[in-house]
């Protein structure tokens, strides 16, 4: 059966899976979202001897219709291949009585990999589905992790540019010059004298201007995106979802049926989103746990049903997570406004303008699947010492965060569920706050220097990712105000 999808705030709008990923963004400033979700077609014990790629096909053919499966095959055998270090795409480890599932592994080592390697496949494969004539610019902003998966990505593809906008010392050295030394005919990388949301603000407004769309189409250009405003970013991370209940079960850490609470280091809300969509499809997950850092809009909304971004903007060492305008979090509302497209809309123009919005006490309701907790700057580094000191695992700071907000969660004793913790990027990606947090001697110690220490300290390969940095040389340096943008 054919799916299609609606716009967040036009619920008369309707476009197949391929229209909605070549567009990116709904023409009325809404989210592509789809008109049901589906459900999973085979079993459990079915999928869990299954391979990473197999279970993507069996998830990914019930949301892309209008793609065969030929095509999706083809897209998820480019996607998932060598440029992944390990076999398992997402391995499962586990420290103490909690699992890690590590998101980590792919050519950027950060969870957006999984998305964004498939993105440009699935793309250009709408692009031709479509016969789209004009060259695809993707336009994206960054808090850090995005940027370079989606420059990864796109380099070279044909028919392609791309353009990713990040905020100036809003992300790690790392990040920074993971996106600054980025190969690519097709490429730009623009820094950005303001923070993540100037950034994606910015992005969005270019989005929903008509006359620059015009502009563009004029001179054979359309735009596209690579945020999780594409839907093609977010069934790939439902993915990941199922894949990690069907391990667990083949590993006989959990028996069929068993509910497992999943906690999620969480910014623009796409991840945990994708987990909402795995529990709607028929995965048994209990709790959706939202962990914020500083930044705790999220927490705040869960706690009161208060949605606000008129608070001070903190950098932390989480950056990935330094958002205060979660734009995933809208496909939540429409769900939970009972897909009432007009309230939706209404909503968003009060966040725009006013900075803030309330739901309703009926909708509140609707959040049952979800809890929230945050964690602070000192409580993110002790945890990363903690859970080291214990059992020698070392996690970034986003994972930390998760991995904080799980153990606070199970002290409360809410229920007894084994829980699942989204672990998103690699220590060696943050490797300053993840080595101080270890050792508070490593503070006055160059990146660089602290990057052959973690390697001894966690006994793990530096990624080919870091090795390519170390020497590379900068070939992006354009900067601009929030208002230079377009």
């Amino acid at each position: 059966m054919s799916l299609y999808y609606k716009s967040t705030r036009n619920s008369d709008m309707r476009a197949a899976a391929s229209e909605a990923i070549l567009t990116g963004l709904a023409p009325d400033g809404g989210l592509f979202v789809p008109e049901r979700i589906p459900v999973l077609k085979p079993s459990m014990d079915e999928l869990k001897s299954m391979s990473y790629q197999e279970i993507a096909c069996v998830v990914m053919k019930e949301f892309l219709t209008d793609f065969t499966e030929e095509e999706l095959k083809d897209c998820i055998q480019k996607a998932y291949d060598s440029k992944f270090d390990t076999e398992e795409i997402a391995p499962l480890v586990k420290a103490e009585d909690t699992y890690y599932l590590e998101l980590f592994h792919g050519a950027t080592i950060a969870f957006k990999d999984m998305a964004l390697s498939i993105l440009p496949h699935l793309l250009t494969a709408a692009a031709r589905k479509n016969r789209a004539d004009k060259e695809i610019v993707i336009l994206t902003a960054t808090s850090g992790d995005t940027g370079k998966a989606a420059l990864a990505g796109f380099a070279d593809v044909e028919g392609t540019r791309i353009i990713v906008f990040y905020p100036k010392n809003g992300v790690s050295r790392v990040q920074e010059l993971q996106m600054v030394t980025q190969k690519g005919s097709n490429v730009d990388v623009v820094a950005i004298r303001g923070n993540f949301d100037d950034a994606q603000s910015g992005v969005k407004a270019m989005f929903e201007d008509k006359e620059l769309g015009r502009e563009l189409a004029e001179k054979g250009y359309q735009f596209s995106s690579a945020n999780s405003i594409n839907i093609g970013r977010l069934v790939p991370q439902v993915v990941y979802y199922v894949f990690a209940y069907a391990k667990l079960l083949e590993n006989e850490e959990i028996a069929d049926g068993d509910r497992i609470n999943v906690v999620v280091p969480t910014g623009n809300f796409g991840n945990i989103l994708a987990a909402y969509y795995a529990k709607q499809m028929g995965v048994p997950l209990g709790k959706l746990i939202c962990a914020s850092n500083e930044n705790k809009v999220l927490y705040d909304f869960f706690e009161t049903g208060i949605y606000d971004r008129n608070r001070e903007f903190v950098l932390t060492t989480s950056p990935s997570m330094d958002i205060l305008i979660s734009s995933n979090l809208e496909r939540l509302i429409y769900l939970i406004a009972g897909e009432d497209s007009g309230r939706t809309a209404r909503l968003m123009e009060e966040l725009k303008t006013e900075g803030r919005y309330e739901i309703t006490d009926g909708m509140k309701e609707r959040l049952a699947d979800f809890a929230g907790g945050y964690a602070t700057e000192e409580e993110t580094a002790e945890r990363i010492r903690e859970v080291y000191e214990k059992t020698g695992y070392v996690m970034d700071t986003h994972t930390a965060v998760a991995s904080h907000v799980c153990n606070k969660y199970r002290e409360a004793g809410r229920d007894g569920c084994k829980c699942l913790i989204a672990s998103t990027a690699s220590p060696y990606k943050f490797v300053k706050s993840v080595m101080c947090a270890i050792d508070e001697n490593c503070a006055a110690a160059d990146e660089f220097e602290l990057l052959e220490k973690l390697k001894t300290v966690s006994g793990t390969r530096m990624p080919q990712a870091i090795r390519d940095i170390m020497e590379a040389d900068v070939l992006h340096h354009t900067e601009c105000d929030p208002g230079g943008m377009q």
